[in-house]
C-alpha cells in the first residue's frame, strides 16, 4: 500500500512539471519556474498570481477610461518578452511596442488604448537570478456611448474632375476640431501641398492650392476611431478611401451672353448656347464643382425656398453645382427658345434638350462628356459669388484664406 501511494505521488510531482512548463510556454497566468518554495510563494508551492512583473491597468479590469496608460514593468532583472493582443471587433492584432533600454519597462508604440476592445497581455521576465516567470493579465476599455462618423465626398474608387475637393461631413458637431483633423490625412501621388479648410463644427473640407493635375491619385486615411470630439463622443471609423483625378474640363458660363465654353486640357471643345437666371431670379457667380450627376430628376420651387412656380419630375441631365439647388440641366418644356439669346431659368444653368433626354442635344452632349469633380465657372451675372461652403465652392477661397480655416495651427 506504501509503495503504492509512493507512485501515486512521483506521477503527482511528475504531472505538475509538465503543467508548470507547459503553462509558460503558453503564458499562462501565474505560472512560475525556478525555486518552487521561494518566500513570494503560495501556500502548497503555487506563486503568487501577480509574479514579478506589474501591468497597468490591473488584472481584470473593466471599462478602462481613455487617456489611460498601457505599461508593463518589471523591479529586478529584466524583460525577456512581451506580446499584447488587442481584440475588437472580431478581430485579433498585435500591438506592436518597445522596451526601454534597461529593459525593465514597456509600453505600447502608440500609447492611446482602442475603446470597446479587450487587451491580452502575455509576460516573460527573468529576474537577477536567471529565474524566469510568466504571466498573463487581461483587461478590457471603455465602451462609449455615443460615436461620431464622417461622410467623404467624392466616393472611394472615383474617376474625377481635376476640380474635386475633399469633403467631410461629420454626423455631429465636432468641438475638438484640432484632435479630429489630425486624424485625417489626404495624400496625393505626385505629390503636392493639400490643405484642410473647417466650415463650422461639422465639415472638412482638403484642397491643394491649385486644381489637381489629371491622373494624380489622391488617398483619404480616416484614423478617427476613438479619437474624441466632443465629451463622451468618439470616432467609429478606421478606413482608407482613393480616388483618380481624371482629364481636365473646366467651362465657363458667361450669363449675359448666355454661352458656355467647354475647355478639354486647355482646348476649346465647343460653345454651348445657355439660357442663366432671369432678373428675378440670377445666378451665382463663381468657381462652382459638379457634385452629382442625375440622368433625370424631379425639381420643385419649393424645396429650394420658392412659390409653386414649377413641379417638373422628369429634368433630364442634371448636374448639380451648389447644395442651396444650382444645376446645369437640360430644358425642353420652354415654348421660347431662350438658349443663346436670353436668361429665363430661376437660377440655373439651362442648356436645350428634348422630353426623356437626347443623347445629340446640347444638353446630353455635354452631360456624357462630363464627371463628377468639373468645374463650372460662372460670370457676368448680376448677383453675388458663391459662398465657399455652399456645394464645393472652396476655389473661390484665396489660398492664405483657406489655410487660415485650419484647426491645427
Amino acid at each position: 500500500m506504501r509503495h503504492v501511494q509512493r507512485r501515486a505521488r512521483r506521477a503527482g510531482a511528475t504531472l505538475a512539471a509538465v503543467l508548470t512548463w507547459a503553462g509558460l510556454l503558453a503564458g499562462a497566468t501565474g505560472c512560475t519556474t525556478g525555486v518552487p518554495d521561494t518566500p513570494d510563494a503560495a501556500p502548497g508551492g503555487t506563486p503568487p498570481a501577480a509574479g514579478p512583473v506589474r501591468v497597468s491597468p490591473q488584472d481584470g479590469s473593466k471599462d478602462v477610461k481613455p487617456g489611460t496608460k498601457l505599461r508593463v514593468r518589471v523591479a529586478e532583472g529584466h524583460l525577456e518578452s512581451v506580446e499584447v493582443v488587442r481584440s475588437q471587433d472580431a478581430q485579433d492584432t498585435r500591438v506592436a511596442g518597445r522596451l526601454s533600454r534597461d529593459g525593465r519597462t514597456w509600453r505600447p508604440a502608440d500609447d492611446r488604448l482602442a475603446l470597446a476592445a479587450k487587451y491580452t497581455v502575455d509576460t516573460v521576465a527573468v529576474d537577477g537570478d536567471g529565474h524566469r516567470s510568466a504571466r498573463r493579465t487581461t483587461f478590457t476599455t471603455h465602451v462609449p456611448e455615443e460615436r461620431f462618423i464622417g461622410y467623404v465626398t467624392p466616393e472611394n474608387r472615383a474617376v474625377v474632375g481635376t476640380g474635386m475637393i475633399v469633403s467631410l461631413a461629420f454626423s455631429r458637431e465636432i468641438a475638438d476640431r484640432a484632435a479630429v483633423q489630425r486624424a485625417v490625412r489626404v495624400t496625393a501621388k505626385p505629390p503636392v501641398e493639400i490643405r484642410p479648410h473647417w466650415f463650422g463644427k461639422d465639415r472638412l473640407d482638403f484642397r491643394p492650392r491649385h486644381y489637381w493635375t489629371p491622373g494624380t491619385q489622391v488617398t483619404v486615411d480616416l484614423r478617427l476611431r476613438d479619437v474624441q470630439a466632443a465629451p463622451g463622443v468618439y470616432g467609429l471609423q478606421h478606413k482608407t478611401f482613393s480616388f483618380t483625378v481624371g482629364r481636365s474640363q473646366v467651362s465657363l458660363v458667361d450669363a449675359a451672353a448666355h454661352t458656355m465654353e467647354v475647355r478639354r486640357d486647355g482646348e476649346l471643345l465647343a460653345t454651348v448656347p445657355i439660357t442663366a437666371g432671369a432678373p428675378q431670379h440670377t445666378t451665382y457667380n463663381g468657381k462652382m464643382v459638379v457634385m452629382e450627376m442625375l440622368e433625370v430628376t424631379r425639381m420643385n420651387s419649393r424645396t429650394v425656398g420658392f412659390g409653386g412656380e414649377y413641379d417638373i419630375p422628369d429634368v433630364p441631365h442634371a448636374m448639380r453645382l451648389t447644395g442651396s439647388g444650382t444645376f446645369v440641366h437640360g430644358n425642353y418644356w420652354s415654348t421660347s427658345d431662350p438658349f443663346g439669346r436670353t436668361n429665363v431659368s430661376h437660377g440655373c444653368v439651362g442648356l436645350k434638350d428634348v422630353k426623356g433626354g437626347g443623347s445629340d442635344t446640347p444638353a446630353g452632349w455635354f452631360f456624357d462628356r462630363s464627371l463628377v469633380g468639373d468645374v463650372v465657372e460662372i460670370v457676368h451675372s448680376k448677383d453675388k459669388t458663391v459662398r465657399a461652403d455652399n456645394g464645393l465652392g472652396g476655389w473661390n477661397m484665396g489660398w492664405e484664406d483657406w489655410k487660415a480655416g485650419s484647426a491645427v495651427k
